[in-house]
């Protein structure tokens, strides 16, 4: 099997490295920097530079870029891609690329297959990649078709030398609603968290609550930003609960209601029990 990908960074580096992990499997790579594909050439982490004329020889195409960037590539590649090869995206939001590159790829003869891979670190770049990032990790996908479980099989099977441990299968709304939740609405807290001016002052007081809350404040601005205004109305309303939420927390502590407090904290530990086991 031939493999592509396209970029580099943690994402697309780590996925280099985990097909590279398969001695059946060709990896190409391609990335904006030259320099980084020429030093993943030079590491081993893939056999070749991907180019719009090898492009045909990949069974999947895996396109590790900012949205805009992605459909720009397609665009661009519309017609170099294999017809009988699966391109598959690996952005953190699905609607707006999912709405571009299913039409796209209908009008030019290719199979796109929205995808989500569910691991990643605080820290970008490809000296960043490892190759068991993805082990055990889920990955989400957005197929064009949801009747045809061979296609389905045969997307599995691809994505199976990465290591990933469970693959889901939903709609790119459902993708970006849940999202909005689970990954977007966590780096804007823990960013917002640490610009406390008692940040400045934790060394000394802080363990694993500060750890685990701050970790992800350490991100990629220009990226996020792209992600999350890209997903704004989920964002929104996901912001708006939060807020509500904390200004049921501060006017209890205001009002030095214990009480209501104590109610609150039970709720949301009751809320973590049921959701979470």
């Amino acid at each position: 099997m031939t493999v592509g990908i396209v970029g580099l960074g943690l994402i697309g580096g780590s996925l280099a490295k985990a097909y590279k992990r398969d001695p059946s499997v060709t990896v190409l790579g391609w990335n904006r920097t030259a320099s980084t594909a020429e030093f993943a050439l030079l590491d081993g982490s893939i056999d070749g530079i991907l180019t719009g004329e090898n492009l045909k020889d990949c069974e999947l195409v895996l396109i590790s870029l900012y949205p805009q960037a992605a459909m720009d590539y397609m665009s661009e590649h519309a017609d170099d891609f294999s017809k009988t090869g699966i391109v598959m995206d690996c952005s953190g939001v699905k609607r707006q690329i999912c709405a571009f590159a299913f039409p796209l790829a209908e009008a030019h003869g290719f199979t796109f297959v929205g995808g989500h891979p569910m691991a990643g670190t605080q820290f970008s770049g490809y000296k960043y990649a490892r190759a068991n990032l993805y082990d055990r990790a889920p990955m989400v996908i957005v197929p064009p078709r949801y009747d045809d479980p061979d296609f389905l099989q045969r997307v599995k099977e691809l994505l199976r030398p990465a290591g990933f441990g469970r693959i889901s299968v939903t709609t790119a709304e459902e993708h970006d609603e849940m999202i909005a939740f689970t990954s977007q609405m966590a780096h804007v807290v823990s960013n917002g968290y640490i610009k406390s001016p008692t940040a400045a002052r934790h060394k000394g007081f802080s363990a694993g609550s500060y750890k685990d809350l701050t970790r992800v404040a350490w991100l990629n601005a220009p990226m996020w930003s792209e992600l999350i205004l890209d997903n704004r109305d989920n964002m929104l309303t996901e912001l708006d609960a939060f807020i509500a939420s904390m200004a049921a927390y501060r006017q209890a502590i205001a009002a030095g209601d214990f009480d209501v407090l104590c109610a609150l904290l039970e709720e949301g530990k009751r809320r973590k029990e049921e959701i979470d086991g």
